[in-house]
């Protein structure tokens, strides 16, 4: 059988990443640095780039959107996300919480019953000391240097689910089954995944390569969410934080989480 011009190069960049060890996904040579194929769709927008990406979420703003689901349905669509239909197989990449399990230091008897009675959305909290990386034997999860989001190579994956154990947040879901057949409609400029890997939110890296914001951030109509850089005392992030009293998940594990909440 013959080979044409496009699986000749396809071919021969699974050479050159298998060649020089570097990471893979689906046979596309992935740069180290930002662990996103070097064949991502370019736009005219130069990257968006940071020393440290954070995210600042009003939770006040939130509560006014009853029942919104924006921010999921982005977020999924995009990455391809599954809706398998079974909470035991579930995967999910952002989802909503009560309140008391996703704050339970920060529940308390006099809360407002408003408050209490909201849920709240949780994602990766792409963690400064981050303890899903330090117990992946092949290193198929790390934190980026340049800018502090925690990724996640499903190529690199063996699926021995060390660190959905290690995840005190319930972020990190697991492929049980081939989750192809479960999307609705493929988005084309993000891999699907197979059975047997972890998968989680990446702060839409994908996109910030592109110049563009997460998904959940653009999908928000309430402005709820702000995404920035933490060490940029002029950014929104940074402004936030100054204006208001805010929380975090589980603060007292060490895990230094970068999601902000606005109670």
């Amino acid at each position: 059988m013959g080979i044409n011009r496009r699986n000749f190069i396809k071919l021969a960049g699974i050479t050159v990443a298998t060649g020089i060890g570097g990471k893979k996904v689906l046979g596309e040579l992935v740069d180290d640095t930002t662990g996103l194929p070097v064949s991502q769709p370019t736009t005219d927008a130069p990257p968006l780039t940071a020393k440290r990406w954070a995210m600042v979420i009003d939770l006040q703003k939130c509560r006014e959107q009853t029942g919104c689901k924006d921010c999921i349905n982005a977020c999924h669509h995009v990455h391809n996300v599954p809706d398998l239909g079974n909470p035991k197989d579930e995967v999910k990449w952002i989802w909503k919480q009560d309140f008391e399990g996703a704050f339970p230091s920060s529940d308390h008897k006099f809360l407002e019953d408003e408050v209490r009675e909201s849920p709240a959305i949780v994602f990766c909290n792409h963690c400064d000391n981050p303890p899903c990386v330090r117990v992946c034997p092949t290193q198929a999860t790390w934190k980026r240097q340049n800018d502090g989001i925690v990724m996640m190579d499903m190529h690199r994956c063996i699926g021995c689910r060390y660190c959905v154990v290690a995840c005190p947040y319930g972020s990190r879901s697991f492929n049980w089954r081939d989750p192809r057949p479960y999307i609705k409609e493929i988005y084309p400029d993000y891999p699907t995944r197979k059975r047997g890997v972890v998968e989680k939110c990446t702060f839409c890296a994908e996109r910030l390569v592109r110049g563009e914001i997460p998904a959940c951030v653009e999908a928000c109509k309430a402005k709820a969410m702000v995404f920035g850089d933490l060490d940029d005392p002029e950014s929104e992030v940074r402004k936030l934080l100054a204006e208001h009293y805010t929380i975090r998940r589980k603060p007292e594990l060490g895990t230094n989480p970068e999601i902000y909440y606005i109670v």
